[in-house]
């Protein structure tokens, strides 16, 4: 009868929805699920002589209660907030190391410089002059620990960088398997949606776009992927991976790469702009590395490489113990020069430093065109075509720069970093304290005009063209990385708070609601048990029309 056929229809619906419904319930802290809602329609109606009489109800789908543009809104947010976690992170270890004034560089000058106008005060004194050396020798070991610590620091850069990389090509293919299923079970299913499967997909791009900023393009149901201006990871059922490598301009430093077809069909690795990489765990470290901590380490190599020309070129002029004339209080290792990997000349390029007082904290890319040499400092931009000297050097902001002489090939490149490996490479020359230059020339053991020189390099403008002194400078490197991370700190509070907010948002409309759920368990029982009588009351009318015959 058409009543059991009602009846039927009914539990059937009311199935689909508890089957549902309990579905939502179970997954309702299952990271990436939106909740998901069983649409029906009526079956139709038969026409009778007494009208069209309806013939029930149906379930049309499933859908999920989700929408693109809270959904994109929120995975915007969470790159933000990666990359600004990541950031702070390794910025905070730096402002750390630097702001305690009690231990470290500050308390180490101080005493130096202490300990110099003791000798100058008493010239002869072996305790004074054994002070001196002890606190010079404290001060280089404060400058080596913090060059040591940036270092390590680069080297975690480094390794954290190509373990993100492997993570990302691990979410590309994953996300490319997804959307296979996908368009296999729309294929299977007249072309009803997967909903887990499509929530598994964003969930899986969501995890994705906090390793790095992705851009999303979906078409038939497949997304793509792509990345910085527009490399892609993901095109079609083929994935295009990334590679971390060494860069080169610079085999110290960890690089993305993506690999090209080249003119010939060959495969070749490109190199990606860093200032293309944004956004994530990715983006926030390569940011901190080219922002701050590349300026942090070239700034305390400045002030190591000015302390050591400065105290040097004084001593030079004195007079120890002996009465020798005084040789160099510091040594410095060579300027930090790198020839490109992809040189065909080979030969290497000299730098050394000339002047201390219009020293940068920048690097330079040194370009050979086949007739010129271009500078291009590091990070700034500014490109300064060299002009050269007298024997075919060129100065440049401090440095005196020899390139090769007739090796060079037209594209050449090198990377010169005057300041980077200063402050680790910075020791003492001499280890006997009557080694110690005090005296001015040839005026007596007695006299410590040179040692009271020494003593005003304290306050001395020896650094930025005349507008820093030693402790000027080191107290600039102190600010500048407090601001940052006070910077970094602010930003990444009010992300937080942008990212719960869209959050908020995008579960309003998407969450499992549990007490929600379990009304409509209430609802969908009783609509199960009025279909149920409807089909008891059929076979009951059935029964009684039996009995009649």
């Amino acid at each position: 009868m058409n009543l059991a056929n009602l009846g039927l229809s009914g539990l059937n619906a009311a199935t689909n929805r508890l089957q549902t419904a309990g579905h939502n319930i179970n997954n309702a802290a299952t990271v990436g699920f939106n909740r998901q809602t069983v649409l029906v329609q009526t079956a139709g109606a038969t026409s009778t002589g007494a009208g069209y009489i309806g013939r029930g109800v149906q379930a049309v789908t499933v859908q999920r209660a989700y929408d693109n543009f809270l959904s994109r809104q929120l995975v915007g947010a969470q790159t933000a907030g990666a990359a600004l976690v990541s950031y702070g992170n390794e910025i905070s270890q730096v402002n750390n190391l630097f702001a305690d004034r009690t231990v470290g560089i500050t308390p180490a000058l101080q005493n130096f410089f202490d300990s110099i106008q003791a000798v100058a005060s008493a010239p002869a004194d072996s305790a004074a002059r054994q002070e001196m050396l002890g606190r010079a020798s404290s001060l280089v070991s404060q400058l080596n620990d913090s060059n040591a610590f940036l270092e390590s620091q680069r080297n975690n850069i480094n390794t954290q960088i190509t373990t993100t990389v492997t993570q990302i090509n691990s979410y590309v293919e994953r996300v490319r398997d997804l959307n296979t299923q996908i368009t296999t079970a729309r294929a299977t299913s007249s072309n009803h949606e997967p909903n887990d499967l499509l929530d598994q997909r964003d969930q899986l791009v969501s995890e994705l776009s906090q390793l790095v900023a992705v851009n999303v393009d979906e078409q038939d149901g497949k997304v793509s992927l792509s990345v910085g201006n527009g490399q892609v990871l993901l095109g079609g059922d083929t994935v295009f991976p990334l590679a971390a490598q060494a860069a080169a301009a610079d085999p110290s430093r960890t690089i993305v790469a993506f690999t090209a077809v080249g003119s010939g069909g060959q495969q070749i690795s490109v190199e990606m702009s860093e200032a293309t990489i944004k956004g994530g765990k990715l983006g926030g470290l390569i940011t901190y590395r080219r922002e701050s901590l590349d300026a942090v380490q070239n700034d305390l190599g400045r002030l190591a490489a000015g302390l050591a020309t400065a105290v040097n070129a004084i001593h030079a002029n004195g007079e120890d113990l002996s009465g020798a004339a005084g040789g160099a209080f510091f040594k410095l290792g060579q300027v930090k020069t790198i020839s490109n990997a992809n040189n065909l000349g080979g030969a290497p390029i000299a730098v050394q430093i000339q002047d201390i007082n219009k020293l940068t904290s920048q690097n330079y890319r040194i370009d050979y065109d086949g007739t010129a040499y271009k500078a291009t400092s590091i990070p700034n931009g500014t490109v300064t075509t060299l002009s050269p000297l007298t024997g075919g050097s060129y100065d440049l902001d401090g440095i005196r720069i020899t390139p090769p002489t007739a090796s060079a090939v037209s594209g050449d490149s090198w990377l010169v970093q005057p300041t980077r490996d200063a402050a680790g490479s910075i020791a003492l020359a001499i280890d006997d304290p009557a080694k110690i230059a005090a005296a001015t020339a040839n005026t007596g053991t007695a006299n410590g005009g040179v040692a009271l020189e020494l003593a005003q390099l304290q306050t001395g403008k020896v650094l930025g063209n005349g507008a820093m002194s030693l402790n000027e400078a080191f107290s600039q490197i102190v600010n500048k990385v407090g601001v940052q991370t006070q910077q970094n700190g602010t930003a990444a509070k009010a992300q937080a708070a942008l990212i719960q907010q869209n959050f908020a948002a995008q579960q309003h409309l998407s969450g499992v609601n549990l007490d929600e759920e379990y009304v409509n368990l209430t609802r969908y029982q009783e609509q199960y048990s009025a279909s149920a009588r409807l089909i008891e009351v059929s076979s009951t009318l059935f029964d009684t029309l039996l009995g009649i015959r």
